[in-house]
């Protein structure tokens, strides 16, 4: 296998995002060639590294001889040992596939024939289609790392327990009372299958099934800062990305998780989104009987490229309605914490924050962070605060801030708090929006806002970012075509990495584009405004069929680097690579 096929493959799957990286051969291959896999496990260590992948699963669908075995078993002794010294936390899970005697043979459970595996990495994969009692039985054998044990469930429902599909709640159901953890293949069967009504609906009733029957732990332990923009993939506790495949294990530079599922794993097959759906905020099961409904909102504006969550209904002029959101255990010291948060609203809704404390006498404190007075309900709190606002980064979007000391008490609980302002107009959000006429609701009852983001730090924590000159950035696979009137199509890869060759972990990377031009009849040099072209979560970015238009002097990609605290670099101060369009180009570049 040649190094530059390793690299092209891996480049592709990293270009793919793959939440769950499967090592998945189908060839034969012979006892003496076992070892020429050594220098393929340190490449595919690299790539893990690099697209911040915390899980891998080895599936050996393929008959072996059993002289081949040892082999085998060090193969995956040294990938587990090389993946956890490379991520820590990282987890290398083997699929229920060949036995011990070479056999390509689905056990459908952990036993004899598969636990040599199971013993030399983090757990195993086991087949869909599993009987009733083969959950208890493999937990009786692997004995205390039950929770190592991954039941397959297939939501197509291919032969697998309980049918899958809309009864996947059955099987879980199952792996629940026998206390082993579950492996969800597919979940995008609801968008692939188009389950109506639409798929934000059906995808969010899907997931309400797995809670039900699974639950979710939402309580989120560690030190600020602390920082969501309800993307459906990730969120940042301490500058660290966490996962809990089995409910205890922390896993270090992992992609997702927006959401805690104790003991469950899962493989999302097309769509990440599927997978990664259950959002840690409490937003679940929606109640008729709510005068305001909250959900979260694919479809709709975000505040910086993720989520949100939308509050929508009819709140009468002296009411208020509130939300829990998060469970946390910050525990704060003598430095005051600063939170921001930002909220697009129409007419005179309103939204703030309602922060619960907690003492070590349990004594409970209730702060509420508004942008307008509340004297109608404002008893209900032990205080509240006046935020500072200021306009957001698109149109109708305000950003509130306020700053916060309650030494030795810990942060347990976050909740919105839908009011309406005492005036009829918002003055801030009329001077913010998009024109200069008040956007005032269809009734005076009606009420709508979306809360963007959430960001809670100590006064003294600052980002840092790498200077520009520290990276180095560049471009590879680069082809040029001919376009219509004089353009050309450009398609390349853009890549980059620090200088000094550590590997600093950001939460994404922002891309734009800065297109140049020659003024009419002189030499000087016109810079066009910066375009946004997508955002990357690994280093490297792909710019598929690029249009650049006649008299562009040159293309500059500017690389925005985002901070886990939701902190973005400065444009003016952030990597970049500038290339030139001259002439007529038509070539490709490897």
């Amino acid at each position: 296998m040649e190094e530059k096929w390793i690299d092209a493959t891996l480049e592709w799957l990293l270009r793919c995002r793959y939440l769950v990286f499967c090592i998945h051969t189908q060839c034969h291959t012979h006892a003496d060639q076992m070892h020429n896999y050594f220098p393929i496990l340190h490449r595919i260590a690299y790539f893990v590294v690099q697209s911040m992948i915390c899980q891998l699963q080895i599936n050996m669908e393929v008959n072996l001889d059993r002289g081949q075995i040892p082999n085998l078993k060090e193969f995956v002794d040294h990938l587990s040992s090389l993946m956890h010294s490379s991520v820590p936390g990282s987890v290398v899970l083997w699929y229920d596939s060949v036995t011990v005697d070479g056999d390509l043979n689905w056990q459908d459970q952990l036993n004899y024939y598969n636990k040599p595996f199971f013993d030399i990495c983090d757990g195993i994969f086991v087949n869909y289609t599993w009987k009733e009692n083969y959950p208890s039985l493999s937990a009786a054998v692997a004995s205390d790392r039950r929770f190592d044990v991954y039941m397959g469930i297939d939501v197509f429902g291919r032969n697998t327990y309980g049918g899958g599909q809309w009864n996947v709640n059955v099987a879980l159901d199952v792996l629940r009372k026998d206390d082993v953890s579950a492996a969800i293949f597919a979940p995008g069967w609801v968008y692939e299958t188009k389950q109506p009504p639409d798929f934000e609906t059906a995808n969010n009733s899907w997931w309400d099934l797995v809670e039900k029957s699974w639950g979710v732990l939402r309580k989120h332990p560690g030190v600020l800062p602390f920082y969501t923009n309800f993307d459906q993939h990730s969120f940042l506790l301490s500058g660290t990305r966490l996962s809990y495949f089995n409910g205890r294990r922390p896993c270090v530079g992992c992609y997702l998780v927006q959401h805690f599922l104790p003991r469950l794993s899962g493989m999302a097959q097309i769509d990440l989104l599927s997978y990664c759906w259950l959002e840690h905020p409490h937003l679940n099961f929606a109640d008729s009987t709510n005068p305001i409904q909250v959900f979260t909102d694919l479809k709709g504006s975000s505040y910086s490229g993720g989520g949100n969550i939308t509050f929508k209904g009819s709140l009468e002029e002296h009411a208020h309605f509130e939300k829990k959101i998060f469970e946390t255990e910050f525990v704060l010291s003598e430095l005051p914490i600063h939170l921001t948060y930002s909220v697009k609203s129409d007419g005179n809704s309103s939204l703030g924050l309602k922060l619960a404390f907690t003492s070590t006498t349990n004594k409970r404190e209730y702060i509420l962070l508004a942008s307008q007075p509340l004297n109608n309900f404002s008893g209900n709190f032990s205080k509240a605060i006046m935020t500072d606002g200021n306009k957001g980064p698109s149109p109708g979007w305000v950003i509130n801030q306020g700053t916060i000391a309650m030494n030795g008490y810990t942060l347990a609980e976050i909740h919105a708090v839908c009011y309406r302002c005492d005036s009829p107009t918002n003055k801030l959000r009329w001077l913010y929006s998009s024109d200069s006429s008040d956007s005032t609701s269809a009734s005076t009852s009606d009420y709508f806002a979306i809360l963007g983001h959430i960001s809670i730090q100590t006064l003294e924590y600052k980002s840092d970012f790498p200077v520009a000159s520290s990276w180095q950035v560049d471009t590879k696979y680069m082809k040029w075509t001919p376009g219509p009137q004089g353009s050309k199509i450009l398609s390349l890869q853009i890549s980059w990495e620090l200088k000094d060759g550590k590997n600093h972990q950001f939460r994404s990377y922002n891309v734009y584009l800065v297109k140049s031009s020659k003024q009419e009849g002189t030499s000087s040099r016109l810079e066009h405004v910066k375009e946004y072209l997508g955002v990357a979560q690994a280093k490297c970015y792909y710019v598929s069929e690029l249009k650049v238009p006649s008299g562009t002097y040159s293309l500059k990609f500017i690389i925005q680097v985002c901070g886990d605290d939701g902190t973005l670099q400065e444009l003016d101060e952030s990597p970049y690579y500038e290339l030139a369009v001259e002439g007529p180009q038509i070539s490709i570049t490897m």
